[in-house]
């Protein structure tokens, strides 16, 4: 079907046009143009001759302090070319030293020659299409002086007075050799320059995961190291394959990102701390950054019972009516099981005074008498995992009522947790890093162990190593070596090598108190318990007594590090 022109349309348009070239008559050409230019995106301002008046993103032929090359416009820092990208000398200086000051890569020495005509263009394409053939050169060379360098890329500039090289090398290099051979091979002078890895992503590197172009390609011009503390606030994992950018190092979003996070982190309440909410008083157990969401602990207690948790906007969160928590009743370990009839097993005997034994064995052969513990207790704060959280999130997001996730801890695990953080307490006392585990096989301590590496000088002396090797040696297992129906308690998230022989010893449950970000291998660094190439499967609780846990490994490396050298142990 044709396009017939419609003469309305026709006559608006060359009215449009007619306005625009007025209006383009009326500007005064720039006198200074900020360019942007080379491989390296470089940054620079440069004064401009004639009577040209170029607009942001128009192509430009520039003399630099590398020759003559093709730069973009980004703007103008004199206020005659009436383009809202104009910006003052003072307002671009402050913008490089809020941007890395004096890293920030911007030159003065060079001159706009003009706007470059399409020939420009079609010489500048033909360099791009040649760079690969020129880059397989270098590379060829290199390897035939061998050389311990990897080349990058390489820059012709539209000029031909320059190609630069960019490489990587980790040691010193005598380059002298392949500069006088790649000089003879293209016949111009040649420039080695050393570039980082972040270096070679702005390079060579297109799209981030996130699907946006490379920062270090699209804006950043001074890529400065990130911490990994802004990897552990921001991202819930820290895998290397979630937090990596394209070079291999923390992304750069990470570091200019951080200061979002802090302001959404302070207005969350911390943790322990008694808040009131919609549907009463509680303790924050944990929170989200992101999504604003609080995980509050109430002191109301469910129709049945249970502890109640829900998840609350930080909006709708007040100052508590009590300032106190209520203390509440917790039933005995041995009240709260269930009745479903005896298990099979060796005879369980009721703990007594004066050191009686509660693993059905006969009293001189019990190790020690009953933990207090044990008994019926009071307590207010239950440290919830973070997968409790999650689920509560998630129950809020979908309009689930709040709270109806399950808790993940039962009164058993309290009890028998204050016993493995009593065996950390014994080693603390012995010099000894503070973590200590208990085995409970239906509802009954079979071992009890700490953390003995000083002592015993042996790296593998372990807590959750010597409480396997313990309940072995005293035929608690019955001659083999299979833990079956049993649960380990640890205050620590066991390393590599605990949970690797829990796996092996076929235990089917574990429970930690507080997570171990270097070294935890059940669920922070690995999820070995978990793994499907693995021919066990061990569930995993963590974050019971976690708070308490914590502290204790907080306070014992605190007086560690405040020790003088030399000194005695803590």
């Amino acid at each position: 079907m044709p396009i017939v022109p419609l003469p309305q349309f026709e006559a608006d348009l060359a009215a449009l046009h007619e306005e625009d070239r007025k209006l383009y008559e009326s500007l005064k050409a720039p006198k200074t143009l900020v360019v942007r230019f080379g491989a390296m995106k470089l940054v620079g301002e440069f004064p401009s001759s004639g009577d040209i008046k170029p607009g942001c993103g128009s192509k430009l032929v520039v003399r630099t302090h590398r020759g003559t090359e093709l730069g973009e416009m980004l703007a103008s820092t004199c206020p005659n070319s009436g383009c809202s990208k104009s910006v003052s000398r003072q307002e671009m200086l402050e913008y490089i030293e809020n941007s890395g000051g004096r890293d920030y890569p911007f030159f003065t020495d060079g001159k706009v020659l003009r706007i470059a005509t399409p020939e420009d263009l079609d010489a500048q394409a033909k360099l791009e299409q040649s760079k690969h053939e020129l880059r397989a050169i270098a590379k060829a060379r290199a390897q035939e002086l061998r050389l311990p360098c990897k080349v990058v890329d390489v820059e012709p500039i539209l000029g031909g007075e320059r190609l630069t090289v960019f490489y990587l090398s980790e040691e010193r290099v005598d380059f002298r050799e392949l500069v006088r051979v790649l000089q003879q091979d293209f016949k111009v002078r040649v420039d080695l320059r050393l570039v980082g890895s972040r270096d070679e992503a702005r390079l060579t590197a297109d799209y981030e995961k996130c699907g946006q172009y490379c920062c270090c390609k699209n804006f950043l011009k001074v890529l400065k190291p990130v911490s990994m503390k802004s990897a552990k606030i921001q991202k819930a994992t820290l895998d290397p394959l979630k937090i990596s950018g394209r070079c291999g190092r923390l992304m750069c979003c990470l570091r200019y990102e951080d200061e979002t996070y802090d302001d959404l982190r302070k207005r969350l309440p911390k943790k322990k701390s008694r808040v009131g909410t919609p549907e009463g008083d509680g303790l924050v157990i944990d929170s989200q950054i992101l999504t604003q969401l609080v995980l509050v602990e109430l002191d109301e207690l469910e129709a049945d019972g249970k502890i109640k948790q829900v998840a609350v906007p930080v909006e709708e969160l007040t100052a508590p009516v009590n300032a106190v928590a209520p203390v509440r009743a917790m039933p005995s370990p041995r009240d709260s099981r269930d009745t479903r009839g005896p298990r099979p097993g060796p005879p369980r005997l009721r703990p007594q005074a004066g050191g009686a034994s509660i693993t059905g064995h006969p009293p001189g052969i019990c190790r020690r008498p009953p933990h207090p513990s044990l008994q019926p207790m009071s307590h207010s704060i239950v440290p919830a995992p973070a997968s409790l959280l999650t689920d509560a999130v998630a129950g809020y997001i979908s309009g689930a009522r709040p709270g109806a996730a399950p808790l993940a801890t039962e009164p058993d695990d309290l009890a028998f947790m204050a016993l493995a953080l009593e065996e950390a307490r014994l080693a603390e006392r012995e010099g000894e890093v503070p973590v200590g585990a208990v085995l409970v096989r239906r509802g009954e301590v079979i071992a009890r162990a700490r953390n003995r590496r000083e002592t015993h000088g042996d790296p593998t002396a372990h807590a959750e190593m010597l409480l396997i090797r313990e309940a072995v040696g005293s035929g608690t297992m019955g001659g083999g070596w299979r833990f079956t129906e049993v649960t380990l308690y640890v205050t620590l998230e066991p390393c590599v090598m605990c949970m690797g022989a829990s796996v092996l010893a076929r235990i089917p449950r574990l429970v930690y108190g507080c997570s171990d970000p270097k070294g935890g291998a059940a669920r922070t660094l690995y999820q070995l318990g978990n793994d499907p190439r693995l021919n066990h499967r061990v569930e995993v609780v963590g974050g019971v007594r976690g708070e308490e846990a914590g502290d204790l490994l907080r306070d014992f490396f605190r007086r560690l590090r405040a020790r003088p050298r030399g000194g005695a142990g803590p």
